[in-house]
């Protein structure tokens, strides 16, 4: 693949706002392991390559395990996720897929597990991890 812009380096003030965001999202109580759930899973939904190899390493640092990770793009089909990762893994699913919408059966069951301001900084991870894959995906960037 020929080189592609650097946003970092051509549009610095933009990159940061981006980072200030998932600065912010790290801050937050949303534990470690939902927001790499997160990452990882709408990574695989937008095959970014670079941010699939980012956040299984970030994951397994976190305390992930390898059998959590390698079954999370079949996580339906699994007994391996608890409730609230199940439907933070379905809202991941429909934001990062927003052409179909946010049914209002998976908001419903995430109101319900989950409080106003984790749900809230759920929503903020997805979108900020769907702007970095398209960063990602866009520019080239590829996983060392």
């Amino acid at each position: 693949m020929e080189k592609r812009i650097n946003i970092a380096e051509v549009e610095p003030t933009g990159y940061k706002a981006i980072q200030a965001l998932e600065k912010y999202i790290q801050s937050t109580p949303l534990t470690a392991k939902h927001r790499e759930l997160i990452k990882i899973r709408a990574s695989q939904i937008n095959g970014c390559a670079y941010c699939i190899d980012m956040h299984t390493r970030d994951a397994r640092k976190a305390g992930e395990t390898e059998q959590r990770i390698y079954a999370l793009n079949a996580w339906r089909d699994t007994p391996f996720f608890t409730p609230e990762e199940r439907v933070i893994l379905a809202l991941t699913e429909e934001v990062t897929l927003i052409n179909n919408h946010v049914s209002d059966k998976t908001y419903a069951e995430a109101a319900a597990l989950l409080d106003e301001n984790y749900l809230a900084q759920v929503i903020l991870s997805i979108i900020t991890i769907n702007a970095w894959n398209r960063i990602g995906i866009a520019t080239g960037m590829m996983p060392a």
